[in-house]
């Protein structure tokens, strides 16, 4: 891999990563409504999940997408199932409490939801099924090449994604009133319900 194909895929996915789309939005919402810690489990979870695309991506995700649709399927709609459950909880949390129950505040459960937005969102398909093979020739990609890709595209979805978790969390903060907290809550519910149905009606 040379090092202009480096520099274009840095560009391009640069680019991707600053549109705003489902990942954003979901995000944006998880900071409002539960603070920046789970936010930065859940833009962690969308790093690892575009990570996966990459890899599937350089091993031949064609055929991967040819031979396992259901699957794909499966993984698109369970995201759906969670984002549009994470809706619901939102809606109806009680503002005075602060924060949504217990057993909804894990990093790990974050960590998934991040996981299963980007495996969702045929955003990130479309790159790195069409836009990759434009600017790198794969069939020429090394081991090393590969780790090299993997860890460019974790540090430039970093740098992009994780400010508007810490914009969320400050606007949070800023906002403490049971009604504010309300407010937040519910418009929250509505990015995520939004998330959803984006994942959900795009092909």
């Amino acid at each position: 891999m040379d090092l202009s194909g480096l520099i274009a895929y840095c560009s391009a996915l640069a680019i991707a990563a600053i549109i705003p789309g489902p990942q954003i939005v979901a995000i944006v919402a998880q900071s409002l409504r539960s603070g920046y810690r789970l936010a930065g489990w859940m833009t962690a979870g969308m790093v690892l999940g575009d990570i996966i695309y990459l890899a599937a991506a350089l091993a031949g995700l064609a055929y991967i997408a040819e031979t396992f649709t259901t699957l794909l399927i499966v993984i698109k709609w369970a995201g759906v199932a969670y984002l549009s459950w994470l809706a619901v909880q939102f809606w109806r949390a009680d503002p005075t409490a602060g924060s949504i129950p217990a057993a909804h505040e894990s990093g790990r459960s974050a960590f998934m939801s991040g996981i299963l937005i980007t495996l969702g969102n045929p955003k990130s398909v479309l790159f790195y099924v069409s836009i990759l093979p434009t600017v790198i020739d794969v069939s020429r990609v090394s081991m090393a090449d590969a780790l090299l890709l993997a860890a460019v595209t974790g540090i430039i979805l970093s740098i992009a994604q994780y400010p508007f978790a810490l914009a969320g969390a400050r606007a949070r903060h800023a906002l403490s009133s049971p009604r504010a907290v309300k407010l937040m809550n519910r418009g929250a519910a509505v990015c995520m319900g939004g998330t959803a149905t984006a994942i959900a009606t795009r092909q």
